[in-house]
């Protein structure tokens, strides 16, 4: 785990080592225990703490002049730029294949040599800023709340598939291995399975922490449990775990707040970015946040952005509002799959503005893509279950900040990701690569065969700010080094979210100013009373106006006035003729939205098409 000192970490012995300072360009390495800054260039210190696996070392042994044993297999990494050990042992695949799932995985940093054996080191692990390991989430289960229960027991199901194809999914039966840090599931390691374990042994576990606790979740958890140890399907148990975790999360008031800001940065006169909502607007579309950050240059990656954001809008309004119109709330694999065609539909409108203007390899136009939507589907218990959405391509971002910790939810679609997930480098080497942060897919570059967005599920249950942003604003760990006082500030009220997106923008400038930066904040509330806020005069923002040439290219005849988004019915639990009848009928809307967006958007385009499959008839 890398993270910024907030409380000076107790030293193993009198011989502690100096920490070296990450910035690669200064390296200063005799900055003295507990420091927060660099003496040199006064950038923030990481204290990287590592899990090393099979470690036997006692407290306070220092290790090859680099290593600090804080606690068994709890280590300090002293010079956390310089490489580790390298070689990568069969066994260790797993960790580089699951790389896409680091929000719950820990990540393997290297290996420490001693006496012929190799003793492997993982970052990303559920250590906190003082060296210690998060709670054990079976410790934590009977004093949390039944949403947060769920939510746990969720992630736990979400990622059953994936580890079990890797041949890991032992790692989710250790109670020990399993710690939480707040809503966030995370694992400590993972375990090569000996035999393929099944539902059935997840259901023991699970049935260990429920059995005892007075929770009102236990009848049905214990029923769940039966039919996990009766061999119902994974998708089956999904259906049942999510029915009962929106029924229970629908019963949370919640209230949301969207603010946004962009720059063109100090050097630039172009900005490349676009944002929903816009700059000092609140939209239409209050549950919506959108970052795009084009690519392309001479206003290609301005049209591309730009003609993203519209086509989105325009898309999600439809799945909005005919979500909403469904007898039963919709599964998330059902919403997932749409979101997913509504970004294809998006990046064949781009494609077909590229192929019209005979642009090829690098002068095709794209963009990044970062969204959130707050799906607000009704149960039988409430009006909104609060499901957020994620939908994520290329390197623009999302975070979650609360007053604890900064949780990075994407995973950046770059060469460097690419190599490890590949099983071919550790990424801290991958990183170091040139190229390293060079985009593996974006929007429009290529037909959307060749696009794999990553759509994810969130529940909100906890006060927080979810922030999109564009690299402008995360690069040099922006975000990590600068997130608490700004999210305390919005949580206690004492600055306005537009305040908050215009003061990332200014930090940004400060420190990233060569590019492009947006910011987009979605303050989410769930403590019964609003928070006030203090109303500043509205600060000037900057204002970068499209070309003529952009124009010309992106707008056709205006869109009319969106219908209104009739108010959610009260809901009956999930059943599978509801998820069969519901996404038949967003297929068709969706579908009709696709296609009227690309009419809109790419008339050229979709006439040729229309003739090709409708030729026209002789006289």
């Amino acid at each position: 785990m890398t993270a910024r000192i907030l409380s000076e970490p107790s030293a193993p012995s009198a011989a502690t080592l100096p920490i070296q300072c990450p910035n690669l360009t200064c390296r200063h390495a005799e900055n003295a225990w507990g420091q927060r800054l660099c003496d040199r260039c006064q950038t923030p210190l990481n204290y990287s703490y590592l899990w090393a696996i099979t470690s036997s070392h006692s407290a306070g042994t220092i290790l090859d002049r680099r290593y600090v044993v804080m606690a068994p297999q709890i280590w300090l990494d002293t010079k956390p730029v310089e490489p580790a050990e390298l070689p990568v042992l069969p066994e260790m695949l797993p960790y580089l294949r699951l790389h896409s799932l680091r929000l719950h995985l820990p990540e393997l940093r290297g290996f420490y040599q001693e006496n012929g054996r190799s003793i492997p080191l993982l970052t990303n692990v559920p250590i906190d800023d003082t060296g210690k390991l998060y709670p054990a989430l079976g410790a934590l289960w009977p004093q949390t709340t039944p949403v947060r229960q769920l939510s746990w027991f969720w992630q736990m199901l979400m990622l059953w598939e994936p580890l079990s194809e890797q041949g890991v999914a032992s790692s989710l039966l250790a109670a020990e291995n399993l710690r939480v840090e707040g809503w966030r599931v995370r694992l400590r390691e993972l375990r090569l399975d000996q035999t393929p374990p099944t539902l059935k042994d997840l259901a023991a576990l699970w049935l260990r922490w429920i059995s005892p606790t007075k929770s009102p979740l236990v009848p049905a958890l214990q029923q769940l449990c039966q039919e996990m140890q009766s061999g119902a399907t994974l998708q089956a148990i999904a259906l049942r775990l999510n029915s009962l975790l929106l029924q229970q999360s629908a019963q949370l008031p919640l209230r949301l707040k969207v603010a946004s800001a962009t720059t063109s940065g100090t050097i630039r006169t172009l900005n490349e970015d676009a944002c929903y909502p816009p700059v000092n607007e609140t939209g239409d579309l209050a549950e919506l946040g959108i970052v795009c950050d084009g690519i392309g240059g001479h206003a290609g990656g301005e049209v591309a952005s730009q003609l993203a954001v519209r086509s989105l809008c325009l898309q999600i309004r439809a799945l909005v509002a005919d979500t909403l119109a469904q007898p039963e709330p919709l599964p998330p694999a059902v919403i997932m799959q749409q979101l997913e065609a509504i970004v294809r539909v998006v990046n064949n409108l781009i494609a077909s503005q590229n192929d019209a203007h005979g642009r090829a390899d690098r002068q095709r136009m794209g963009t990044t893509l970062v969204m959130a939507l707050q799906l607000p589907q009704a149960t039988s218990t409430g009006t909104n279950a609060h499901e957020l959405y994620l939908v994520h391509t290329g390197d623009s971002r999302a975070y979650w900040l609360a007053p604890r910790y900064c949780h990075l939810l994407t995973v950046d679609d770059d060469l460097a990701g690419r190599e490890v997930r590949m099983g071919r480098s550790l990424y801290a080497q991958a990183q170091q690569r040139s190229d390293g942060g060079a985009l593996t897919q974006a929007l429009g570059t290529r037909e959307a065969d060749w696009l794999r967005p990553t759509v994810q599920r969130l529940i909100l249950d906890e006060d927080g700010v979810l922030l999109l942003c564009s690299d402008g604003v995360s690069d040099n760990n922006l975000i990590e080094q600068n997130w608490e006082d700004l999210t305390r500030q919005v949580l206690k009220g004492k600055i306005t979210l537009t305040a908050a997106a215009q003061s990332w923008i200014e930090l940004a400038n400060e420190k990233n100013g060569s590019d492009n930066a947006t910011a987009v904040l979605m303050h989410c509330q769930l403590s019964t009373a609003e928070t006030p806020l203090f109303e500043p005069i509205a600060l000037p923002l900057p204002s970068e106006d499209m070309t003529e040439a952009s124009k010309a290219l992106l707008y056709g005849e205006s869109t009319e006035s969106p219908a209104s988004v009739s108010a959610a019915p009260v809901v009956r639990p999930v059943s599978l003729w509801a998820v069969r009848f519901g996404l038949a009928v967003l297929m068709l809307v969706m579908g009709a939205a696709g296609i009227t967006a690309w009419h809109h958007f790419a008339p050229d385009s979709f006439n040729r098409t229309i003739e090709r499959i409708f030729p026209p008839t002789a006289d």
